[in-house]
């Protein structure tokens, strides 16, 4: 692209505030609780590409990370860095066509401090609460039930919304909200830094359904931001039942209410450990979501983090992650009885990580059970600055997701226009179509994952061990299918036997590639394939697995 111009012009509106840097500075950081996006101008792309490595801050020992991607439209290379510990300081090393580059990047802490206490009375609440003073950097302003009581506030319909918050530096914490007319939390456009912790969320928005039976409204969400709102903390909360109900797929487009909606954010969102759940009569249309979905913002937009999630129930997409996604990052989440488990369409800017979450059951419609896809792809066209501009060249990476059969989805990825997609380690079998026809380049990379139909529900879930919560390690052996006429032995006697079930090692122990910084601690000869690692700690799902725990309020009076 020869205008960088309307580029520069596009990133300065659609981007979070990068740390002061000097003029001269060419990398930087932009931090999460656990991650890191990484970025560093160069004027081209260097012949080896972009290496890096990192040590927390004050250890000797480097580690290595994934490369970066370069983007020739920004004269950028990006990526992230993942798994790391809050609060710390690293040490990050970039190296490419013999130029390197160090410099240092705190992960955020999630300690947030307190200076003013808005303490709310226990009982029940019939009226919109309106924050309208916040805090700082330093002393943010907490909104939370009188110690030792219980607060619900409970507007009956009468109201649009619980809570709507028009300040900075706020945190909502251990409320239960119910009844909301539309939205039961309301972000105002462009307030940043707000926290939703710990509370409980039921019963909002109007009567959904198809919009060709006349409705003509929709996502309608117990927490809704509007255009610009941006580093929101959505943690532990209890999502589930709203009013009304999405339609599905056999009366058009779903439309209907929403956990989590975020419009064109300006990025630096962290949603994790939340249980969004519901029964498919009060179907959400997207768990997690939001717009502008072919664009260069959107839902999450940039340096966000999706992880940790328990989210069912939805008639449309699970996580709707579209937009820029640059450096966002998707993982160890469990996401079940949807459509589309993670919708990326389009991920204009990228890197956009999906990585260790489980796919359960997709299904088109309350009849039809046939399931939709694991990843929805897409892009189109934008005009800007009177050019015609791609929103489908971000990256996107796929590693070490599992994928559960039967009544899983039919097919991996949608048949939509895809490039610079690139998947290793997962489990993808499927009734239908693994990968998508090549639509030239920019090429994707397909590599390393189980793929494949299946004879029989037995023959892949056989290669799980059962477990009674949401684990699924690797068993050693499972059934598959050894097709022709095959002779076997036994008491002294020969007989045949036409395609046989028998066991065979498990095709997913220790036969995954190295991942620098997405697998570094596999046990074994090598990594596991999907998303749990034999040997390891199982994944966190919903709130009630977060680490540190408690019950809130609502739960304890």
């Amino acid at each position: 692209m020869k205008k960088t111009g309307a580029w520069l012009a596009l990133v300065i509106a659609g981007s979070l505030p990068a740390p002061v840097r000097a003029a001269k500075e060419v990398a930087w950081a932009v931090p999460t609780f656990e991650a890191l996006g990484l970025y560093y101008d160069r004027p081209a792309a260097a012949e080896k590409g972009c290496a890096m490595k990192y040590r927390a801050a004050g250890t000797t020992e480097w580690r290595e990370g994934y490369p970066l991607v370069y983007d020739a439209r920004e004269r950028q290379y990006r990526g992230s860095l993942v798994g790391l510990s809050p609060d710390t300081l690293y040490d990050i090393r970039l190296e490419a066509g013999g130029d390197k580059v160090e410099f240092q990047a705190r992960t955020r802490s999630q300690v947030f401090p307190v200076s003013e206490t808005t303490s709310l009375p226990g009982g029940v609440i019939d009226t919109t609460l309106y924050i309208r003073e916040g805090g700082t950097e330093k002393g943010w302003r907490l909104v939370t039930p009188s110690p030792g009581s219980k607060t619900v506030s409970d507007v009956f319909n009468l109201s649009d919304h619980n809570v709507v918050v028009e300040a900075d530096y706020v945190i909502l914490r251990g409320l239960e909200l119910r009844n909301a007319g539309i939205h039961a939390v309301l972000i105002k456009a462009g307030v940043q830094h707000v926290v939703v912790e710990d509370c409980r969320i039921t019963g909002w928005g109007r009567a959904g359904g198809a919009r060709v039976w006349g409705v003509s409204h929709g996502s309608d969400s117990a927490i809704f931001a509007e255009k610009d709102a941006g580093h929101l903390v959505i943690q532990r909360n209890l999502i589930e039942y709203p009013r009304g109900g999405s339609n599905d797929w056999e009366s058009g487009h779903p439309s209907g209410p929403q956990a989590v909606t975020l419009i064109d954010s300006r990025g630096g969102n962290v949603i994790r450990y939340n249980t969004i759940q519901s029964t498919d009569d009060h179907g959400f249309n997207d768990g997690i979501g939001g717009g502008s979905n072919y664009s260069f913002q959107g839902s999450p937009n940039r340096d966000s983090d999706i992880y940790g999630n328990i989210i069912s129930h939805c008639w449309d997409d699970a996580i709707e992650s579209e937009g820029a996604n640059r450096n966002v990052r998707i993982w160890s989440n469990y996401i079940h009885h949807t459509f589309v488990h993670i919708a990326t369409a389009a991920t204009a800017m990228g890197p956009l990580y999906i990585f260790r979450n489980v796919f359960g059951e997709s299904r088109i419609s309350h009849q039809d059970p046939s399931g939709g896809m694991m990843i929805k792809t897409g892009m189109n066209h934008v005009i800007i600055d009177g050019e015609k501009v791609s929103t489908g060249l971000g990256h996107r990476f796929l590693f070490h997701n599992t994928a559960l059969q039967p009544r899983g989805a039919l097919d991996v990825f949608s048949s939509h226009e895809l490039h610079n997609a690139v998947s290793r380690n997962n489990i993808f079998y499927a009734r239908g179509r693994a990968y998508p026809r090549d639509f030239g380049p920019p090429a994707n990379d397909f590599q390393n994952d189980l793929t494949g139909g299946y004879l029989g529900g037995g023959t892949v879930r056989s290669m799980f061990l059962p477990g009674q919560t949401l684990e699924w390690f690797l068993a050693p052996s499972m059934n598959r299918i050894q097709w022709g006429r095959i002779e076997f032995t036994r008491n002294g006697k020969t007989f045949a036997i036409a395609d046989p079930l028998v066991q065979v090692p498990n095709p997913a122990l220790d036969k995954g590639v190295r991942l620098p910084n997405f697998n570094d601690d596999f046990t074994g000869a090598a990594p596991d394939i999907g998303a749990f690692e034999n040997g390891r700690p199982p994944l966190r799902f919903g709130r009630e697995m977060a680490p540190g725990f408690s019950r809130p309020p609502w739960e304890r009076y």
